[in-house]
């Protein structure tokens, strides 16, 4: 059986911005996260990003410069001795009536009949609401980290204090993963 880790991707593994991440300089890598993927990987763990991009929509950058940003941040994760197996991604705008924004799971859906795996043995990293209630929604465990919206997502939600798994960050999270 192949045990995969979903993580979404801005405030998990790169720094998030309020402008949004528009070019490849922009991608910034947080400390310790494209390590955590290459250990996860290293302990049998296939990763995926599941990532809201809703910049696509609003024409702040084009699908070619977004397979650049990705490229980076494969070929970062790469150089650290990971690896990212896919990136299904929301291109859509906030009020778009779509299936496949978080936290809807369409995105999670289409990951899981890709690749003929059954979520409820599947763990989803993110920093935001949105990324726990996609994951709750189809039997995910989720895991909530402090960087990116963490912090705020905590403060707005204490109630996630005792419902949750909450790691410092991805490094954090993943040494949780591999050692449980």
């Amino acid at each position: 059986m192949v045990n995969y880790v979903l993580l979404d991707r801005d405030g998990v593994i790169n720094h998030d911005s309020a402008d949004f991440i528009k070019t490849p300089d922009e991608w910034q890598a947080i400390d310790g996260s494209l390590e955590a993927i290459a250990l996860l990987n290293q302990h049998g763990f296939r990763t995926v990003v599941i990532s809201n991009q809703s910049g696509l929509a609003r024409g702040f950058f084009d699908e070619p410069m977004l397979n650049r940003i990705h490229e980076k941040m494969r070929s970062s994760v790469n150089e650290k001795g990971g690896h990212i197996d896919d990136i299904y991604y929301c291109p859509h705008n906030t009020n778009d009536l779509c299936e496949c924004r978080k936290p809807k799971a369409g995105l999670l859906k289409l990951f899981a009949a890709e690749k003929q795996v059954d979520l409820h043995n599947t763990f989803f990293i993110g920093d935001s609401l949105r990324d726990i209630q996609a994951a709750q929604s189809v039997g995910a465990t989720p895991i909530l980290v402090k960087t990116g919206n963490g912090q705020q997502t905590l403060r707005n939600n204490p109630q996630l204090q005792t419902s949750l798994l909450i790691f410092e960050n991805l490094h954090d999270a993943a040494n949780y993963l591999i050692t449980r």
